[in-house]
């Protein structure tokens, strides 16, 4: 708890501190039983009991019970998967908590006669707390004093107009303060609040329908149905290859049916393919993490992915949100009438502090109360005031003499009677040079009845000053546009600022390159989202944006079938974050927009933006790459397990063989393929893409496994005349060809093979021949070097494979390659 700046001065002292301590231990605190991510019980509940999991411990137990501990040693992959699944999720847990707290928002609440800052869990029943511009109410409050406060109530109503209250009225958690301020004392709550459920969205571990997802699941749910049936009739007729279960019960060859069952049944289990998923999204959180950028959603690192529409919100985003008063530039009022008074520039500048000393004042309005202040002026008379809403574009007070104007200069001069286009033209003269630009107001006479309850500008007002502000640009906007430009993804720039001031600060940054940046008014955009998704395919920056609007253009966008991201800071922004399909806040962003955001840039750095996408290309590319990998293993052994249960056979090699085999040409290459830098940009059709590669992949390696078996017995002339001998060696010649194509597989997949990847596929398949000839692994993986006729039959049934794996490949026309060739795109 931090003692905060002073706020205006009230009578109420609140609650005691004593007070306070006795709510909290009766449990009226704020606190929700909800966390930013998952227990460490449920982390390795999640980890633990899988699917896969279960198959392989009741696959390996079988093995076990026949007494071949080495053919079990596939099940230490439950023990590795799960290890590693449960410490990436820890760390990342971890990482992201840390992170979270120093995007969490804090309060200012009137205790024992002075404001204090509390985090939101602290606030307790009966709390005096102040709700300010840009915060989400916390909990359910009604209002004791007010300073023009208007709510959105949205997310609770739907109705995106915002609604004014007055003394009195109640307010309600999830509803965001648009403009003004208020003191409030809390009326209810933690669980008791309305709409609780509706205040914390920023959810680390949220499950969102992704299309990797939906894939995976879809392969999970065809196992599930595979697996169980296929296991009973390889046991069957593995069985029927002994002579039946008398004779296989009676001579032990019970064990042999189970281990070659198993075989088959581990051979179609992806199991890795879970884990790379979870991991991917977790390593990429906390890679990102460490850039300070928040994900609060890791399934929303598909998104990243999609991206190919960026709407920037200029302040905070291409600027850094300082801004500073240059000028106050008298107009010509001689011929304005009597209504404007006496006008000199001292005036104006008083009301221009006055109208800038909100509560809680905008950028603008905090650079013109500082340049003001070195000037020497300071607080002056207010009897009524109507705060900033960014839906009307101005603010406005009345001083006891006359009712002052400030905003937009359009939207005054549309209000009120006469011919401004001088005016007009001299805003936009000061907007080509990228300047901010106020119109300052004024009518003598006293304020209506309503001025404050039902705010409205009078047409017989006067405009009297323009109010030059300036805006830093960020150093590396330019060079962040422009990384956006080289990876395809169309970047706007949607402000309420002045149309001509965003479009030349677009110019500067070259938004668009080496073209002129179009740009348009705002209020010129048709409601029709139809038309207006034509309009905007010509537009680059938007100005005088309503809230509303920018949530209609991203609706638009998505009409156009466009994955938009949508950055802000502000309040008006939270509408359209929420709508888009990724929404990023800025670490500085009021929390209601930090509430819906997806990730949170939490130093504010725009130039973060690239290291966001780039991460989520590269996990979904690379989780294209690593899925079809185990995907032709699954085709493959189901194939093969088909096969033997339809020609009787004894199954083609053991499980140690796949447990060898998958361990160099899948396993491990894919944990490193999975990490690797990709920027391509993702496109749904994950699973068709990935079927697209694997069956024809997945046929050719069964094929090749299944003609060795049919043919090798019939043509070859065995050295050694003992049946479970020949077995042996047909399945070491079988393990050698299962090697071979894993290894053609894994060079299909790697392409490009003239950079690191080829040294890759080289190495793993050294590796994997080597490793015949080490005897102790050649002896724990029952692998068999070849010699004599056996060297002969190998190198032909070696030759028959690869003339299979081809003819696979062109039995479906025109199979494209999952990774296509980067030669000219950028490396993330």
């Amino acid at each position: 708890m931090s003692e905060s700046r002073t706020m205006p001065p009230i009578e109420e002292t609140g609650l005691t501190q004593g007070e306070v301590i006795t709510l909290k231990k009766s449990g009226l605190d704020n606190t929700v039983k909800a966390s930013t991510s998952r227990s460490l019980v449920d982390i390795v509940r999640a980890n633990v009991f899988t699917l896969f999991n279960g198959i392989i411990f009741a696959a390996m137990v079988m093995v076990l019970i026949t007494g071949s501990w080495k053919d079990a040693v596939f099940g230490l992959i439950i023990i590795i998967n799960t290890g590693i699944g449960i410490c990436t999720e820890l760390k990342a847990k971890r990482t992201l908590d840390k992170l979270s707290i120093l995007v969490a928002s804090d309060y200012l609440v009137h205790r024992d006669g002075k404001d204090v800052e509390v985090p939101h869990n602290d606030i307790v029943l009966g709390d005096l707390m102040w709700i300010r511009s840009g915060e989400q109410v916390p909990a359910d409050a009604q209002i004791v004093h007010t300073w023009g406060l208007e709510l959105d109530e949205s997310m609770l109503t739907g109705e995106s107009r915002t609604v004014r209250k007055g003394e009195g009225c109640d307010i309600f958690s999830g509803s965001t303060a648009i403009s003004g301020m208020a003191l409030v004392k809390v009326t209810a709550t933690g669980e008791h609040s309305y709409a609780a459920k509706l205040t914390a969205q920023a959810k680390v571990y949220k499950k969102t329908v992704s299309d990797l997802n939906k894939g995976i699941n879809t392969i999970l749910k065809f196992m599930t149905f595979l697996v169980v049936p296929l296991c009973v009739l390889l046991i069957w007729s593995q069985v029927r290859t002994v002579g039946g279960w008398n004779a296989a019960i009676s001579t032990g060859e019970w064990r042999s049916a189970v281990i070659s069952a198993v075989a088959g049944v581990v051979g179609m289990i992806p199991e890795g393919l879970v884990l790379l998923t979870s991991l991917n999204f977790a390593l990429a959180a906390i890679r990102l993490a460490r850039k300070n950028t928040l994900v609060q959603e890791l399934e929303s690192v598909e998104t990243l992915a999609r991206v190919d529409c960026l709407n920037l919100d200029k302040t905070g985003t291409v600027t850094d949100g300082t801004i500073r008063l240059d000028s106050v530039e008298l107009l010509d009022i001689r011929s304005a009438g009597t209504m404007c008074g006496n006008v000199n520039e001292h005036d104006v500048r008083q009301a221009l502090f006055d109208l800038s000393n909100e509560g809680q004042p905008n950028g603008t309005g905090q650079a013109i109360l500082s340049g003001l202040r070195e000037q020497g002026f300071a607080d002056g008379t207010v009897e009524a005031r109507v705060p900033f809403s960014s839906a009307r574009k101005w603010s406005s007070i009345y001083d006891g003499n006359a009712v002052w104007t400030m905003g937009a200069p359009e939207v005054i001069l549309s209000q009120i009677d006469g011919d401004h286009a001088d005016i007009l033209k001299q805003v936009n003269d000061f907007a080509n040079d990228g300047n901010r630009v106020l119109l300052v107001a004024r009518i003598d006479g006293a304020a209506p009845d309503d001025y404050e309850t039902n705010p409205k500008l009078n047409p017989a007002s006067c405009p009297v000053a323009l109010v030059c502000c300036s805006e830093h640009i960020r150093a590396d906007a330019e060079e962040t546009l422009a990384w956006f430009r080289e990876q395809g993804v169309r970047c706007r720039v949607i402000s309420g600022d002045n149309p001509v001031t965003v479009g030349a600060i677009a110019r500067k940054v070259h938004l668009t390159g080496v073209h002129e940046p179009r740009f348009m008014d705002a209020r010129e955009l048709p409601a029709d989202i139809t038309e207006l998704a034509q309009v905007l395919e010509n537009v680059d920056v938007l100005g005088r944006v309503l809230p509303d609007q920018k949530k209609a253009i991203v609706e638009a966008l998505h009409a156009g079938e466009h994955v938009v991201a949508m950055t802000g800071d502000g309040v008006n922004d939270a509408l359209a974050i929420k709508e888009a399909d990724l929404g990023i806040a800025m670490g500085n962003a009021a929390p209601a927009t930090k509430a819906v955001a997806q990730v949170v840039l939490v130093d504010s750095k725009f130039s973060h933006l690239p290291d966001v996408v780039a991460r989520g290309r590269q996990v979904m590319a690379n989780m294209e790459r690593v899925a079809s990998l185990f995907l032709v293993k699954t085709v493959y052994s189901a194939l093969i397990s088909l096969g033997v249960v339809l020609t009787q056979i004894p199954f083609p090699y053991l499980p140690r063989h796949i447990t060898y085999v998958g361990g160099l040409t899948i396993g491990v290459p894919a944990f490193i393929l999975a990490l690797a830098p990709n920027t391509r940009r993702y496109i749904p059709g994950f699973l068709k893409r990935v079927l697209h590669f694997a069956v024809p992949c997945g046929v050719a390696v069964g094929l090749s496994i299944l003609s060795t078996s049919w043919l090798l017995p019939i043509f070859m002339k065995w050295d050694v005349q003992d049946s479970g001998a020949q077995l042996a060696m047909l399945r070491g010649v079988n393990a050698i060809i299962l090697l071979m194509m894993g290894v053609f597989v894994l060079a299909r997949v790697a392409r490009p093979l003239h950079s690191w990847r080829g040294i890759l596929v080289l190495a793993f398949a050294t590796i994997g021949f080597g490793g015949m000839l080490v005897k102790p692994v050649a002896d724990f993986f029952a692998l068999v070097v070849p010699t004599g006729q056996m060297l002969a039959a190998t190198t032909v049934a070696m030759a028959l494979s690869a003339l299979v794996f081809l003819v696979c490949l062109r039995l479906v026309p025109k199979i494209p390659s999952i990774v296509p060739y980067f030669k000219k795109t950028r490396q993330s």
